[in-house]
C-alpha cells in the first residue's frame, strides 16, 4: 500500500513500484490533496499529458488542473510554433506565477520542461491588467500587442490574435476561451465586452482581464538591442545580411525566429524554477527514453544544420544545444535535486530501498479473446461477463469505463443481453465507488486508456475500460472547431478578374467594388465588364443577381451586353433543367408503389457488430445510419444517396447496410470505380466481417483468373455473401442468386453503360449509392422526397490532426520530415503543381535523402499505369508518393502522414485543403509542409489563403468547402448526366439554384397547386449614401461578406439582428449603413408586393411593377381612389403617389411605408389611406400607414450590451 503523506513528505527521490498507467490519474489526484506546494506529473509526451490531465479531473474534480506544453515545432525549426501552443505556454506559466489558491496538479512533458523559458519576473513585467476606465492609447495598445506576438487579422477567432476597427480593438488573450472587445473614448477604455469568438456576438460586460503575452519572444526596443548584440557577439558582423537580423532589427516577426530565444533573453530559466522547491514532481516511466530521444533529435538537427552551413553560407544559423535546451547531464542534475520520483509499471523485490509499492496492477486485457472471436471463437463479450462475475466473487468492487455516454448505453445493453445483472450507471468517482460496494457493476464515462485492479483497505477494486475489453478506440476530445463561416467567408471572397454569372446579362468579369455617384450621393456598387469592353454596375442591394461561375474559368467567354446569346442559352438551359425535375418527380413516384423484401435485423449480434468500430460516430453519421436501417426494414426497396466528403464515414454506413442485408439471406454487391478503392473496401469489409458466417470475396481485373471464376461460382450458387470489386460485378456473365442490396460508392464516376447495368439491377433490389459530391444545404431541402437522401456534414472526430506548416523549401527540414516519417514506419506524400517540377524533386530526393524510395504519379500517364502505382504504394512498397493534385480525388492511405507540398502558393485554398485531407486519417500525429520558393515573395492572395490553412487545424469546412469548388472534382452524376456540361454553359451557383426552382415548380405542379413566382431583384433609387463607409469596415472582403449577407435577409427581425451585430462588432451604425439597412427593408417589402422598381425621389415616388401586373388589381383601385389626385397611374402602367419627401429620412421613411403598404394588398388586404391636412399649395403628404418605429438599435449605441 503506498501511503500519499510519506510520499509527499520525501526528501530523496523514490521509485513507485507496480504503478499502473491507469492508476496514475487517481494517485495524482491524492498527491495533489496532500503536498503542501503543488503535485507535478512529467509524462513522456503531450497525448500523455492531455488524457492524463483530463482523467485527474474526473477523480477529483476540485483540483485545478494546468498543462504546461512544449512547443508543436522541431528543433532548430524554419517554422514557429503554432500561436495556439506559444499562447497556452505561457497562460499556463502565468498561472504558475500566482500562489495556488488549493490544491493543485501541474502536468507537463519532457520536451517542455527540457526547454528554457522565461523568468517568472520577466513575465510579470510583461503581463498588464486592462480594466474600463483604464487609461491607455488605442495606437500605443496595438503597438504593445504586436511587439507581445500578437497578430492582427480582421475577426479575431483564437487566442493570440487582435483586430482594430474605428474606436474598438478585439482581442483574444493567452488561455482565454473567448475574446474581449474594448470600446475606447479617446485614450480611456470606455468598456470592456466578452465576445464569443465563433458568433463575434458580445457576451455582455467584464470588469477587465490580465493581457498576457502569447510569444515568449518579445519585440520592444530592449530585447532587439539584446539580440543584435547576442547575433554579432555570436556570428560575427560578417552574418548581419541575414534576413532573421535584417527582420528583427526593423522590428518585424519572422518565421521560426523563436528558436533564437536565447538572444532576446540571455537569462532563461527552467520549468523546474517556476515550479517551487516544495513541490511533489513524479515522472512516468516512459520519460527516461523520451528524454534520451530528445536530446539526440536535438543533437542532430543542430548536426545538419551546422554541416548545412559550412556547405552554403549564410543559409540557417544555429546556437549552441545547450543554449534553449536543457544538457543530458543538468537535466540529471535536476531530476535529483528536485526528488523527482518515478511510476513504473513493474514490481520490485522486496525490502529494496527508496521504494513504495502502490499494489495497482493492469486491469486484464482481452486481446486473445478477440483474435479468437475474429477467427470465429466465441463472442468476447461471454469473455468479459465471465471475469466480471470472477471479480465479483472475489469481492472486488467492478467498474467499467466507456469514452462517452452513447458508448456506455451501448456496452450496457451489450452486457445485460449477455446476462449480466446488476448494471448500473455512475457519473461520479464516489458515486461509482459507492455502487459498487454494494454490489452493482458500475459503468461510468472517464477518458483512461487502460485500467487497472488495486487493493485498498475496504478490498480490491477493478477498473476495465472500452479498450481493455474491445480493442483500440479512436475517440479523442473533441474541439471546439473554428467557426466554419470565417473560412468560408475568406474562400467566398472574390478577386479582381474573377468570372461572375448576372441573372440578366450573362457571363462578366468582375471589376472590384466602386462608390459610384447617383444624385450625387455615394452609392456602392459592383463592377462587372463585357464583351467589347462595356460596364455594368450593379447596386450592394442587388448583388443577389449575381452568381459565382465557378473556379474552372479557363477558356470560358464573356457575354455581351444587350446580346441574346445569353438569354438563348438561359433559355434552352432551363427547359432542361425542368425535364431532369420531371424525371426525378417520376422516379420518386414509381419507386412509392414498389414493394421489396424487409431485412430482420438480430439487435444483439448488430450491436456487437457496430462495437467493433473504433471510432465515435458523428451525430450524422448516425442519422444516415438510423435513415439506412429504418428503409432496409420498410418492405419497400431502398433507393437512398449518402453525400459526405471524402473521411466523413461513409464507408461505416455501407458497412452497417452490408451487415443488415447479409445476415438476413440476402447477398450484397458493393461497385466501386477503381481497384484500388475497390481493394480498400474489401480489406475494410473483411476485417470487419472476420468470425461471421458471411462469406466476403473480391471481383477485379487484379484478381487471378482462377479466383474470380470461383467467385463467379459462388455468387450463382449462394455460397457468397458479399462481393465487392469494379464494375467487373456489372459484367454480363456475373449471376446472383438472392441479391438484395447494391452498395455503389462514387456513383459519379462510372459510365453510361455501367450506369444502365445498375439501374437494371435496381429494379426490386436495395440500393445504397455513396458519393462525395457534396450539394448545398438548399438544393438539399428541394430534393427531399424526390431522392431519399442523407448529408454527413460533421467531420469525424478530431480527423485532422494535421499541424501545419507554412514556410520557404527548406532542404534540411524536407529531409528531417521525411525521415521522420520514415523511422517511424509510414508513408509520404510529395505534391506538385506541375508536372514539370517533378523533375527537380526527383533528383532533390535521390541526392539528398536516398534513405527512402520515391514512386512517380501524374495526369499524364496511363489510367491503368497510375493505378498500379497507387496500388504499389498503398502496399507500402514505396516510401513516398511524388505526384500532381492526383491524390486528391478519394485516396486513403492511413499510414500516410507526411505531406509536403512543393509551391503551395500555386494551388487554390480548396484545393490545398483537399489534398491535406489525405493525412491525418489514422492514430498517429500528421504533418502538412506548404513550401514557397525560397528567397521569393509570394503574392499577398497566395500568404492569405496559406496562413487561413495553416490556423484551420479543425475540419467542418469541408463540405461547404468543397460545395463551393465542386466544379474542381467535376460536378458528379448526382441526378443525372449531363449535369456537368449545363454547369460549363451558366456557371455553378446559377444552375444550382435554377434546378432548385424547377424542382419547386414540379412538386406544386404535381400537387396541383400555383408554381412560386420567377426570382427577380427590385431595384430602389432614393438618391441617399448607400454603403457601408472604409472607414467603418476597413477590409474589404468583410465588407463584401456583409453585403452577401444583407441580400440573404428574409425579414425585419434578420435586418435588425444583423444591425445589431454590426453595432457590436464595429461601433455605432453611420448614416450610410443605416439607409443601406432601410432599403433592404424596402427591398423586401417591394419583394412581397411584386413591384420591380420603386424610385422615390423629392416630390413622391414611381412603381413599378414586375410583368406590369400586380396581385390584387381591385385593392389597387380602390386604395387610388381613396388617395384622390396624389395617385396617377400612367399611361405605360407606372404608379406615382405625390408626395413631398425634402430630405433623406423623409425619403427612405416614405418609401418604405408605400412598399409596405403595395405588399399588404398584394396579400389581399385592403387599406385606407391616413388623411392629414395637407400645407397650402402642396399636395397632402401622408401616405398609407407608416411602418413600425424602427428599433432603437439603429439609433444609438447600446451600452453594457
Amino acid at each position: 500500500m503506498i501511503d500519499v503523506a510519506r510520499l509527499a513528505a520525501a526528501t530523496r527521490p523514490l521509485t513507485l513500484a507496480r504503478c499502473a498507467g491507469g492508476y496514475l490519474p487517481w494517485l495524482l489526484a491524492d498527491v495533489a490533496r496532500a503536498a503542501t506546494g503543488r503535485a507535478v506529473f512529467i509524462a513522456a509526451d503531450e497525448a500523455q499529458a492531455r488524457s492524463l490531465a483530463e482523467a485527474a479531473q474526473y477523480f477529483a474534480p476540485e483540483i485545478a488542473v494546468l498543462v504546461v506544453p512544449a512547443w508543436d515545432c522541431l528543433p532548430y525549426d524554419r517554422a514557429s510554433p503554432s500561436l495556439k501552443a506559444a499562447a497556452d505556454r505561457l497562460a499556463a506559466l502565468a498561472a504558475l506565477a500566482e500562489k495556488p489558491a488549493g490544491a493543485q496538479l501541474v502536468v507537463t512533458t519532457v520536451g517542455a520542461i527540457t526547454q528554457r523559458t522565461l523568468p517568472p519576473s520577466r513575465l510579470a513585467a510583461l503581463s498588464a491588467r486592462l480594466r474600463p476606465g483604464g487609461q491607455v492609447a488605442r495606437d500605443a495598445l496595438a503597438m504593445k500587442l504586436r511587439a507581445n506576438g500578437y497578430v492582427r487579422v480582421d475577426t479575431v477567432v483564437e487566442p493570440g490574435e487582435f483586430a482594430v476597427r474605428g474606436g474598438l480593438i478585439d482581442l483574444m488573450p493567452a488561455g482565454a476561451e473567448h475574446g474581449y472587445r474594448l470600446d475606447f473614448f479617446g485614450d480611456e477604455i470606455e468598456t470592456i465586452r466578452r465576445f464569443h469568438p465563433a458568433s463575434q456576438r458580445s457576451l455582455g460586460p467584464a470588469d477587465g482581464f490580465d493581457l498576457l503575452p502569447v510569444s515568449e519572444v518579445l519585440l520592444d526596443e530592449g530585447r532587439i538591442k539584446a539580440f543584435r548584440n547576442g547575433w554579432l557577439e555570436r556570428f560575427g558582423a560578417t552574418a548581419t545580411a541575414d534576413p532573421l537580423y535584417e527582420a528583427v532589427s526593423d522590428g518585424r516577426r519572422l518565421s521560426g525566429m523563436e528558436h533564437w530565444l536565447p538572444l532576446f533573453e540571455p537569462e532563461l530559466v527552467t520549468l523546474f524554477d517556476w515550479l517551487g522547491d516544495d513541490a511533489v514532481i513524479l515522472r512516468d516511466t516512459g520519460a527516461d527514453k523520451a528524454a534520451a530521444d530528445r536530446f539526440d533529435a536535438i543533437r542532430d538537427y543542430h548536426e545538419n544544420r551546422t554541416a548545412a552551413l559550412s556547405q552554403k553560407k549564410g543559409s540557417y544559423r544555429p546556437l549552441p544545444t545547450d543554449a534553449l535546451y536543457l544538457a543530458p547531464d543538468e537535466w540529471q542534475q535536476r531530476l535529483t535535486a528536485h526528488r523527482v520520483h518515478l511510476a513504473s509499471p513493474h514490481a520490485v523485490p522486496d525490502g529494496t530501498l527508496n521504494a513504495f509499492d502502490c499494489d495497482a496492477a493492469p486491469a486484464r486485457d482481452f486481446a486473445p479473446e478477440r483474435v479468437a472471436q475474429a477467427n470465429g471463437g466465441a463472442p468476447v463479450y461471454a469473455a468479459i461477463k465471465a471475469h466480471v462475475e470472477q471479480l465479483q466473487a472475489a469481492g472486488a468492487r467492478v467498474i467499467l469505463a466507456s469514452y462517452s455516454a452513447g458508448a456506455r448505453d451501448r456496452l450496457q445493453g451489450l452486457l445485460a443481453d449477455e446476462g449480466v445483472a446488476r448494471l448500473a450507471q455512475a457519473d461520479h468517482w464516489q458515486a461509482a465507488l459507492g455502487q459498487a460496494a454494494a454490489g452493482a457493476i458500475v459503468l461510468t464515462v472517464l477518458p483512461l486508456d487502460h485500467g487497472f485492479t488495486r487493493t485498498e483497505p475496504l478490498g480490491r477494486i477493478a477498473v476495465l475500460t472500452e479498450q481493455d475489453m474491445l480493442g483500440d478506440r479512436l475517440v479523442r476530445k473533441k474541439r471546439s472547431g473554428r467557426k466554419a463561416d470565417a473560412f468560408m467567408a475568406e474562400l467566398a471572397q472574390l478577386a479582381p478578374g474573377d468570372l461572375i454569372v448576372h441573372r440578366d446579362h450573362g457571363i462578366g468579369r468582375y471589376d472590384g467594388l466602386i462608390a459610384i455617384p447617383i444624385g450625387g450621393k455615394p452609392h456602392d456598387c459592383v463592377a462587372l465588364s463585357y464583351d467589347g469592353g462595356d460596364k455594368l454596375y450593379v447596386p450592394v442591394e442587388n448583388i443577389d443577381v449575381l452568381t459565382r461561375y465557378g473556379s474552372d474559368s479557363e477558356g470560358v467567354g464573356l457575354d455581351r451586353l444587350g446580346g441574346v446569346a445569353w438569354s438563348t442559352r438561359k433559355a434552352r438551359m432551363k427547359n432542361r433543367i425542368r425535364e431532369i425535375a420531371g424525371e426525378l418527380l417520376a422516379t420518386a413516384a414509381a419507386r412509392a408503389l414498389r414493394t421489396g423484401e424487409p431485412v430482420q435485423i438480430d439487435a444483439h449480434g448488430y450491436a456487437a457488430f457496430v462495437d467493433r468500430f473504433p471510432y465515435a460516430e458523428t451525430d450524422d453519421q448516425l442519422r444516415a445510419i438510423a435513415d439506412v436501417v429504418d428503409d432496409l426494414t420498410s418492405g419497400r426497396p431502398m433507393d437512398r444517396l449518402v453525400c459526405g466528403d471524402v473521411g466523413f464515414g461513409k464507408t461505416e454506413v455501407a458497412l452497417r447496410a452490408a451487415y443488415a442485408g447479409a445476415l438476413s439471406g440476402m447477398q450484397v454487391a458493393v461497385v466501386c470505380p477503381t481497384t484500388l478503392l475497390a481493394r480498400q473496401h474489401f480489406q475494410n469489409f473483411r476485417e470487419r466481417f472476420a468470425g461471421l458466417p458471411v462469406e466476403v470475396r473480391q471481383l477485379s481485373r487484379l484478381v487471378p483468373a482462377g479466383e474470380a471464376k470461383a467467385t463467379r461460382e459462388g455468387l450463382a450458387d449462394g455460397t457468397i455473401d458479399i462481393v465487392v470489386g469494379t464494375h467487373a460485378i456489372l459484367a454480363k456473365g456475373v449471376e446472383f442468386k438472392r441479391l438484395g442490396l447494391v452498395i455503389v460508392d462514387e456513383e459519379q464516376r462510372f459510365g453510361v453503360v455501367h450506369k444502365e447495368r445498375l439501374k437494371a439491377l435496381k429494379a426490386d433490389v436495395h440500393v445504397l449509392t455513396l458519393t462525395a459530391t457534396p450539394i448545398p444545404r438548399t438544393l438539399q431541402m428541394a430534393l427531399t422526397g424526390l431522392r431519399e437522401m442523407s448529408v454527413i456534414a460533421t467531420p469525424p472526430v478530431d480527423r485532422l490532426a494535421v499541424r501545419t506548416y507554412v514556410m520557404p523549401f527548406d532542404e534540411v527540414v524536407i529531409r528531417e520530415a521525411l525521415l521522420r516519417e520514415h523511422y517511424r514506419g509510414g508513408q509520404s506524400f510529395i505534391v506538385v503543381p506541375r508536372i514539370s517540377d517533378i523533375v527537380d524533386i526527383e533528383e532533390f530526393l535521390r541526392l539528398d535523402v536516398p534513405e527512402v524510395k520515391p514512386v512517380i504519379a501524374h495526369g499524364q500517364m496511363a489510367p491503368s499505369e497510375v493505378e498500379e502505382r497507387m496500388s504499389a504504394f498503398y502496399d507500402k512498397r514505396y516510401d513516398v508518393l511524388l505526384s500532381t493534385t492526383i491524390i486528391e480525388s478519394g485516396l486513403d492511405i492511413p499510414s500516410a502522414n507526411t505531406l509536403i507540398v512543393h509551391r503551395a502558393d500555386r494551388f487554390g485554398l480548396a484545393q490545398l485543403y483537399q489534398i491535406r485531407g489525405r493525412v491525418g486519417r489514422g492514430k498517429t500525429r500528421a504533418y502538412a509542409y506548404l513550401t514557397t520558393a525560397a528567397g521569393e515573395t509570394i503574392t499577398e492572395g497566395a500568404e492569405k489563403r496559406l496562413q487561413v490553412l495553416s490556423q484551420l487545424d479543425t475540419l467542418g469546412a469541408g463540405f461547404q468547402l468543397a460545395s463551393h469548388d465542386l466544379d474542381q472534382r467535376g460536378a458528379g452524376n448526382l441526378l443525372g448526366d449531363e449535369q456537368s456540361g449545363h454547369i460549363k454553359e451558366i456557371g455553378f451557383e446559377l444552375y444550382q439554384s435554377m434546378l432548385e426552382e424547377a424542382i419547386l415548380e414540379a412538386k406544386a405542379e404535381a400537387a396541383g397547386m400555383k408554381p412560386p413566382a420567377e426570382a427577380f431583384s427590385p431595384q430602389i433609387t432614393a438618391e441617399v449614401p448607400i454603403l457601408i463607409p472604409e472607414h467603418y469596415v476597413p477590409d474589404l472582403n468583410v465588407r463584401m461578406a456583409l453585403y452577401r449577407r444583407l441580400n440573404e435577409m428574409t425579414g425585419r427581425p434578420d435586418i435588425d439582428s444583423l444591425a445589431a451585430e454590426m453595432i457590436d462588432r464595429f461601433g455605432k451604425l453611420p448614416s450610410e449603413v443605416e439607409n443601406l439597412l432601410a432599403v433592404i427593408e424596402i427591398k423586401l417589402a417591394c419583394l412581397a408586393a411584386g413591384v420591380a422598381k420603386l424610385e422615390a425621389g423629392r416630390k413622391g415616388g414611381l412603381v413599378t411593377f414586375q410583368n406590369d401586373r400586380f396581385a390584387n388589381a381591385e385593392g389597387l383601385m380602390s386604395y387610388m381612389q381613396r388617395l384622390g389626385d396624389r395617385a396617377k397611374l400612367r399611361p405605360d402602367n407606372k404608379l406615382f403617389i405625390a408626395a413631398e419627401w425634402g430630405d433623406d429620412r423623409a425619403r427612405l421613411k416614405g418609401a418604405l411605408a408605400l412598399a409596405s403598404a403595395l405588399a399588404k394588398l398584394a396579400a389581399g388586404a385592403t387599406l385606407k389611406p391616413v388623411d392629414k391636412p395637407a400645407a397650402k399649395g402642396t399636395p397632402p403628404t401622408a401616405l398609407p400607414p407608416r411602418a413600425p418605429a424602427r428599433p432603437a438599435v439603429f439609433k444609438s449605441k447600446i451600452r453594457g450590451r
